[in-house]
């Protein structure tokens, strides 16, 4: 069996490869070429970039078995991430690889405003001498004013205080508390700007935070103020900036994020009161390294069919590993329900999670029960990525409940579905013993206990003498064996339904006959994938 094909479209280090490991074929490509490109990707599994490499949707359309775009960094702006995830493919990035690469770089900027440093070195390396024109301030006792206290902010709030600085915040989004716990204090952006000595932002870069410091936000700045951008190019209003230097509205800005890179024409270039770096925050040995590293286990773990926690378009998260046994188990209950369901096109589905499971973050265990739905269902690949799009569009309704409530199992999972025609359908499973044996608890209503294998058979029939011997009969001179077998009923006389599992795959004549000699309402023959 041929290994999955990795592509690596740019220089990574070698770590990244020792990372995928001897499980892969790994080729190599030069992403900037793109015929070469697009010849390669036509039988890559997944595809390895940086920055250069252009995934499109015209190179995703050329990559029928794509499962996996992984970017050894932290933006995204050359992947289509809506193209991959409506072609099913997972896109993963490296977002933890550069925060302490980016938070020094931030310390660098601060301390190199404060002390002149570029500068003194520009003019003693022309021979110039010049003691008094360097003269600067220490960062001791200052205010340090930092915009984002996300986990950049974080890091350079604990590198700040060590040298007896004052750090104040803002973050809409941090709580009181954990601000205590970082020993910050959370201000307004206006108290921030105004109290600070020394201002840093790491903000995400969205409509609503491009130019948050404009012309407004510098003029309450103090005059003595340095303001610091190592995140992303426009959250700060270049014009405004420019502006605020010249006219000394401020005493100096670092920059290492530019609107337009490389800022060829930018006339802040020109400004001696400006510390300018070409986007180096994570332009470091270690910060390469990790990123390479990270996104090659993330490889490892979606061309193995699991979910990755630093997948950007997979609404699942960090899994609990008390979850995790849960995840091939909807898929398989989502292909039974799936079975049981094909008499009519399908509106709705609940996903039930029961006991002590409910006190958990489940929302994975919904995208398994829909990728296991539609697994046999449509043409295309269906992936953690691109299901709940696939019920989104069949204009399918999708819950999930929770419940700590579980009388009769430790936790049990239900699959509730309602029909077009008006019917329901549903199965329930769990994980039993110390080795979390998978099994169908419930069909329909019907109460079993069925262990999971590849080939079952779910009848429903009115409940009669000698109908075992049917199909007992049927099966043997089909030469299915019949590996186990359970029946279930409400009372004697009325519907029964029989839960088989057999060792090879039913043929659809065989059912269609099945289903003439006991005059079944349900007969059908559920094939596991794999």
């Amino acid at each position: 069996m041929s290994k999955p094909v990795v592509l690596i479209a740019e220089e990574l280090s070698p770590a990244t490869v020792d990372a995928l490991g001897p499980d892969f074929d790994v080729r190599h490509v030069d992403g900037t070429d793109r015929a070469a490109l697009l010849a390669e990707l036509a039988t890559a599994d997944a595809i390895l970039v940086r920055s250069a490499t252009k995934v499109d949707a015209e190179a995703i359309a050329a990559a029928p078995q794509l499962k996996v775009i992984a970017r050894a960094g932290v933006g995204l702006d050359n992947v289509d991430i809506k193209a991959a995830t409506a072609a099913g493919v997972m896109v993963v990035n490296a977002p933890t690889s550069n925060i302490i690469s980016a938070a020094e770089l931030t310390v660098g900027h601060i301390l190199s405003l404060a002390r002149h440093i570029p500068a003194a070195h520009g003019a003693l390396a022309q021979g110039q001498w010049k003691r008094s024109k360097y003269s600067g301030v220490e960062i001791y006792e200052k205010t340090i004013g930092i915009i984002g206290l996300g986990r950049i902010g974080a890091l350079i709030a604990a590198r700040l205080q060590a040298f007896g600085t004052n750090v104040i915040a803002y973050d809409p989004y941090i709580t009181s508390a954990r601000a205590q716990q970082l020993g910050v204090q959370p201000v307004t952006l206006e108290e921030l700007l105004a109290q600070s000595d020394f201002v840093t932002i790491h903000m995400p870069k969205t409509p609503e935070t491009t130019g948050m410091i404009g012309e407004a936000q510098l003029k309450l700045m103090k005059p003595t103020a340095v303001v610091v951008n190592v995140a992303r190019g426009g959250l700060i209003d270049e014009d405004a900036l420019h502006a605020a230097l010249t006219a000394g509205t401020i005493a100096g800005a670092g920059l290492d994020v530019f609107v337009s890179e490389p800022p060829t024409d930018s006339p802040l270039l020109g400004l001696e009161n400006i510390i300018v770096t070409p986007h180096l925050g994570a332009s470091t040995g270690e910060a390469q390294e990790k990123a390479g590293v990270s996104v090659a286990k993330s490889v490892r773990l979606a061309l193995s069919g699991e979910l990755v926690p630093d997948a950007v378009n997979v609404a699942g998260g960090v899994i609990d590993p008390y979850v995790r046994p849960g995840i091939p188990l909807l898929e398989k209950l989502g292909q039974v329900f799936s079975g049981l369901a094909q008499h009519s096109p399908l509106t709705s589905v609940d996903v039930e999670v029961r006991g002590e499971l409910a006190d958990y973050d489940v929302s994975v265990l919904k995208l398994a029960a829909l990728k296991g739905i539609f697994t046999n269902v449509v043409s295309e690949t269906v992936s953690y990525v691109n299901a709940p799009l696939l019920a989104e569009q069949r204009g399918i309704n999708v819950r999930l409940i929770t419940d700590s409530d579980s009388p009769e199992y430790r936790n049990v999972i239900t699959l509730r579905g309602a029909l077009a025609d008006g019917s329901q359908v549903s199965v329930s499973g769990t994980l039993t013993g110390t080795k979390q044996i998978e099994k169908i608890v419930e069909v329909n209503g019907y109460d079993v206990e069925v262990p999971f294998t590849q080939h079952l058979v779910i009848m429903l029939y009115t409940d009669r003498p000698g109908i075992v011997a049917v199909y007992g009969r049927e099966f043997g001179q089909a030469e299915i064996n019949i590996a186990g077998m359970q029946i279930a009923r409400h009372v004697a006389g009325g519907k029964a339904l029989s839960v088989l599992t057999v060792d090879s795959p039913v043929p659809l004549t065989l059912l269609d006959s099945l289903r003439d000699a006991i005059s079944a309402d349900v007969m059908v023959a559920i094939d596991l994938s794999e």
